[in-house]
């Protein structure tokens, strides 16, 4: 006896899907299966896992964003939102420059004071050592530090 082939499943899509799979993402993050400050799925992953197509995933985190539920961050992902603090979004370079800035301003480090090390700093922030340098880059466009070659970087002095 001849069977038929069996039938591969069609790939759902279209604004219903996108909707129910906004749904379905919404109870996960409600219930804590995917948790604040943590990485949603890839697209290909919940494409693959739901079976619907690529751009219905897109509709339905696009819904979530616009909803405040989850947040796109380059090179990062969609994370979620939520918890007491919302997700920080920068880069690390971002996140060690405004750290760095706030001991400036605040005067924790003076006019003339040597910044720590590449060195530390990547020992600090788990960073490349190009990460580091972009935050120091970012100080010196805004004029807030100065390198002397084979010294360091200082806090810029009133001159």
């Amino acid at each position: 006896m001849h069977t038929a082939p069996e039938r591969r499943k069609a790939w759902l899509t279209g604004q219903r899907v996108s909707g129910k799979l906004a749904e379905r993402l919404r109870e996960r993050i409600a219930t804590g299966v995917y948790p604040a400050g943590r990485a949603l799925p890839s697209e290909i992953a919940l494409t693959a896992e739901f079976r619907v197509a690529r751009n219905t995933v897109r509709r339905a985190l696009r819904a979530l964003e616009a909803e405040g539920l989850i947040v796109t961050v380059p090179s990062k992902g969609r994370l979620v939102q939520g918890g007491d603090a919302p997700v920080d979004a920068s880069y690390r370079y971002q996140l060690i420059a405004r750290q760095l800035r706030g001991r400036i301003e605040r005067g924790d480090l003076g006019p003339g004071d040597l910044l720590p090390s590449e060195a530390e700093l990547r020992w600090l922030y788990e960073a490349s050592r190009n990460t580091v340098r972009q935050a120091f880059a970012e100080l010196e466009r805004e004029g807030l530090i100065v390198s002397r070659q084979g010294k360091g970087r200082f806090v810029r002095s009133e001159e």
